[in-house]
């Protein structure tokens, strides 16, 4: 009577929804029931709608407490000290007998809002019983005054809860790990099933316009989001509203669904610019103007973009004036942003006044669109050719985000400086729409190349987490104060391969870990990254949840294979320059990153090179990635690029462009030697350039340097 009383009021307060209880069924007698851990509701919860009667392993200390005897009379409770190896015997025995029991993994109630450390325990309670773990999302009570995160998100006593039971899993990590490995292996097993029940009971199949909806009722609509040089914070409401302003302004120059350019820099108006897009179903063809001329105008191709829209003061400031004039000519109407404000009557502001108090009613009004509809179209940046335009559906991007939140926790107290550019995957997914999606406010600057200012508005702004790639990273650590990152909890590299240099500086001058992770533009971008909680340098991390990946024999590598990965992240499709226009989907949902990987026995990634990026010498492949890290190794403060050309006696040679005054092929061998490393990596031709040529997105330019070296 309890029990269906408690269930009556909890139902009716929090819209508790319960989903999967089908899925404990499937589990057996034997069952561990394992479920994240939001509030001091979470208990009183999982034993009024669980069926039967559950056991609940509870601390034997928090089980005297005052507030958990009432609890205690409506469960079956087994008070577990956690320094008393008999007591874990005794629950394995409870298991075995056919119990389900109940566990909180973390042990605490999570102060991040996310996943916090994971306990080996319970991994070794589920392994010696034999049982099956039945992993249970709970999601909204964090939002209740019962939580932990008051001062981190917006409490209010009534949110909906959600509980979602996935299907059980059994963990094994194989018969031959024994002794401690196998705690250690169970309890990364554990963690893995955690953070993949977080993602599967993510929301993720939503456009992204609803997304920022969805934040707003999250976190306020007065909550300050997005900041830029302008200094003039905007908040979800004025996000939102000036979005419905601009982007019914804007729609007047395409139709639903159509590729609209967007060339605009690092800017609070380019945010606007691009959910106003998305508020009328356009799709924003997100442009690299520092690819030049050539490149754009490909893209515009490409794509068939008939419109793009820009802003005079940019465009001047860039010097971009041959750029606008070549995608005129070409036929492209261009829109310029400060041309649109001047439309903006009092009219306009008051319909997006009043889309913005009911915006639910007019967003379904306006657009129909589907969440696996294109939600954006960015391009590679060209480094090894040609761009390809690369269509990431609203589903692509949203899967990415919530995989990262899976691993990383971030929060609303948390602050972004983002000066990655919005062109590129990694400045768009995770400088951009992750945390504007997850109620964290991001500074925007337009250059990341400004190595003296870049530091010191990340000290001005008390930023707490930082992306960049290692060029731009080992730029900042040359002009930075050692106080400049005092607030920096999270500094995240990726796009090209972070330098043990630049590593150490961060770690030993500023105190700071560096996170690197791995991904590519077609994987919206993210699938590989270190975490506070699982970081080993000299890879690039673990998969994320709902990454499935397998690895292609390459003839000549030993150690490792070709990537080919398949998820919900990946994009739907390449937009070709030979068949403008034409969505051509990857092969039955795998895409073949072209990266050789390898994996070490925890499930780190390696990178050993772009399969593009290997040379045959006498009949032996090696990795221009690795001959790179040979000579950084010997010339740490540096720029260098390998790149391979035809030699009548060996097949290929390799050839090293660097900016260091002095470099010789002599002080290389001299390291290799000392090393161990095989001679056949050390370059012999070196040819030395004031300036290494690099893109816009950081990355080494390839293409211009083979010109070079060519030449």
């Amino acid at each position: 009577m309890l029990k269906d009383f408690l269930r009556f009021v909890l139902g009716h307060l929090y819209d508790i929804e319960i989903d999967g209880l089908e899925n404990l069924e499937k589990s057996g007698d034997r069952a561990l029931i394992v479920a994240n851990h939001l509030s001091f509701l979470d208990a009183v919860i999982l034993a009024v709608y669980l069926p039967e009667k559950p056991l609940f392993a509870i601390n034997t200390y928090i089980a005297q407490r005052w507030w958990i005897k009432p609890f205690l009379k409506l469960v079956r409770a087994f008070p577990l000290d956690p320094t008393n190896p008999l007591a874990t015997k005794a629950l394995i025995a409870e298991v075995k007998k056919g119990n389900k029991v109940v566990i909180f993994p973390e042990g605490r109630i999570t102060v991040t809002g996310s996943l916090m450390k994971i306990y080996e325990g319970p991994g070794m309670i589920a392994d010696k019983s034999d049982a099956m773990v039945v992993p249970v999302r709970l999601d909204g009570a964090q939002y209740t005054p019962l939580s932990r995160l008051k001062g981190k998100v917006r409490l209010r006593w009534f949110p909906k809860i959600t509980m979602r039971i996935l299907p059980p899993r059994r963990l094994d990590v194989g018969e031959g790990v024994q002794g401690r490995e196998r705690r250690a292996a169970m309890g990364r097993s554990l963690y893995d099933l955690m953070t993949d029940m977080l993602f599967a009971g993510a929301d993720y199949k939503k456009t992204l316009f609803q997304g920022i909806l969805d934040a707003r009722n999250i976190h306020g609509g007065d909550h300050k989001v997005v900041v830029d040089v302008e200094r003039n914070p905007m908040s979800y409401n004025q996000l939102i509203t000036r979005s419905f302003i601009l982007g019914r302004k804007l729609a007047a120059f395409s139709a639903p669904g159509e590729y609209t350019g967007v060339l605009l820099p690092n800017m609070a108006g380019t945010i606007v610019t691009f959910f106003g897009l998305q508020a009328f179903g356009r799709v924003p063809a997100m442009l690299n103007f520092s690819t030049g001329v050539k490149n754009v105008l490909s893209a515009c191709d490409t794509a068939k973009i008939k419109t793009v829209v820009t802003s005079r003061r940019f465009v001047e400031t860039a010097k971009l004036q041959d750029m606008v004039a070549a995608i005129e000519e070409a036929g492209v109407k261009l829109v310029y942003l400060e041309d649109v404000g001047k439309t903006v009557m009092s009219f306009d502001k008051a319909w997006g006044f009043m889309c913005a108090l009911w915006p639910q009613a007019y967003y379904n009004h306006i657009n129909d669109r589907d969440a696996e509809d294109p939600g954006v179209l960015l391009f590679t940046s060209g480094s090894e050719g040609t761009p390809k335009g690369v269509v990431l559906s609203h589903v692509n991007i949203q899967a990415n985000r919530f995989q990262i939140s899976a691993c990383v926790d971030f929060n609303p107290t948390d602050k972004i400086f983002n000066a990655l550019p919005v062109f590129h995957s990694f400045g768009l997914t995770a400088g951009t729409i992750l945390p504007l999606l997850s109620g964290i406010q991001v500074f925007f600057y337009p250059s990341p190349l400004h190595y003296r200012i870049v530091p010191e508005l990340v000290y001005d702004t008390n930023s707490t987490i930082l992306f960049g790639t290692d060029t731009f990273l080992a730029g900042y650590a040359r002009f930075a104060n050692p106080y400049d990152f005092y607030a920096v909890r999270y500094v995240c590299s990726g796009a090209e391969k972070l330098k043990d240099e630049t590593r150490r500086v961060y770690a030993e001058k500023y105190g700071v870990r560096i996170l690197e992770g791995y991904g590519a533009t077609e994987t919206s971008p993210v699938l590989a990254t270190n975490t506070p909680m699982h970081n080993r340098a000299g890879t690039v991390g673990r998969f994320l949840p709902g990454i499935t990946y397998k690895l292609a024999h390459v003839p000549g590598v030993d150690d490792g294979g070709r990537l080919i990965v398949r998820g919900p992240n990946i994009m739907k499709g390449y937009l070709l320059s030979d068949n403008p226009g034409v969505l051509v989907p990857p092969e039955d949902g795998w895409y073949d990153t072209g990266d050789i990987v390898a994996l070490d026995d925890e499930g780190y990634v390696i990178i050993k090179g772009r399969a593009k990026r290997f040379a045959k010498i006498a009949g032996e492949m090696v990795s221009l990635t690795a001959a790179e890290a040979l000579v950084a190794a010997v010339y740490p403060d540096n720029h260098h690029a390998v790149v391979s050309v035809p030699d009548a006696k060996k097949g290929e040679a390799l050839i090293l462009v660097t900016d260091a005054e002095g470099c010789t092929a002599e002080s290389l061998l001299a390291h290799a030697r000392e090393t161990g490393v095989s001679e056949i990596m050390v370059p012999r031709k070196i040819k030395t350039v004031a300036n290494i040529p690099v893109l816009g997105t950081g990355k080494t330019d390839y293409v211009e340097i083979q010109k070079m070296v060519n030449a």
